[in-house]
């Protein structure tokens, strides 16, 4: 009898409520509620495991909406299920691709972080970590150390993921002989076999890029600025021009020989 008269009196004031003109600030859109993770896991019974995974599968469905997405709520939501279960899969997936690469790097990261030292077992969270360290954050040293670990973790993929660090590292010397030089001694100190191969096609390529850019400073000696490639053929300054072993190519960019890379789309303007 106590339940059916608070049940009817909530429900009468609820009535009462609805009907009720609201103020100005309470016409205000408010930001979406996110239960905290202490209170989610009374409400699954104690385990943070089931609370984790519906909390997932529901910012999943809702985190969207019409192509657009929630960041606010997705940043509270994701760091919950962090919380909850640091090495929910489909949480770190989701805070790479809609967080980190959404605008929100150190938030999304935070939970790829916890992925990292969570699932010690899986190669992904540290490579998708050390790609939004050098990339977005400019910390290649950090995301080395963090391709290393992937390496270590994933023996298949170790000789990729040790060719991204060594490159990483490569692109931060200026001078492109200094590069080579970094190179060729990562090339020569390796004992692995399928990496040895992939930095010596990264080797040839930089051979190339030096030999081009030589051949560019004695030409613009005795000539107005170069204009085309194939005027180092004409000038008799190289017989052919040199072949990219990884096949993209050089090209002439605004005065300046530069390897040509993937475009990969949204990429090329990130700062």
């Amino acid at each position: 009898m106590l339940g059916f008269l608070s049940l009817a009196a909530f429900a009468g004031l609820a009535f009462w409520r609805g009907h009720q003109p609201l103020s100005p600030e309470q016409i205000e859109i408010q930001d979406r509620v996110v239960i905290s993770a202490p209170i989610l896991i009374v409400l699954y019974g104690g385990d943070r495991f089931l609370a984790a995974n519906l909390e997932a599968i529901r910012l999943a469905a809702t985190g969207m909406h019409e192509g657009e997405v929630d960041t606010n709520y997705l940043i509270r939501a994701q760091q919950v299920v962090a919380q909850l279960n640091a090495c929910h899969e489909d949480n770190y997936y989701l805070a790479n691709g809609l967080l980190t690469w959404g605008g929100a790097v150190s938030e999304g990261n935070q939970v790829l972080r916890a992925a990292v030292d969570c699932r010690t077992w899986d190669y992904v969270p540290a490579f998708f970590y050390g790609i939004n360290l050098a990339f977005f954050q400019r910390d290649i040293a950090e995301a080395r150390r963090m391709l290393e670990v992937g390496a270590q973790r994933s023996p298949e993929n170790a000789a990729s993921l040790r060719k991204l660090a060594i490159m990483l590292q490569a692109e931060t010397f200026s001078d492109e002989k200094l590069a080579l030089n970094y190179l060729t001694q990562q090339r020569d100190s390796v004992g692995d076999p399928a990496l040895r191969e992939m930095l010596d096609k990264r080797v040839g390529r930089l051979r190339g890029l030096v030999t081009l850019r030589e051949a560019k400073r004695r030409f613009e000696l005795t000539n107005e600025a170069l204009m085309s490639l194939n005027q180092l053929i004409d000038h008799g300054l190289l017989p052919v021009l040199p072949e990219d072993p990884v096949k993209l190519g050089y090209e002439l960019r605004n005065g300046q020989i530069v390897l040509r890379k993937m475009n990969i789309a949204g990429m090329e303007d990130q700062p």
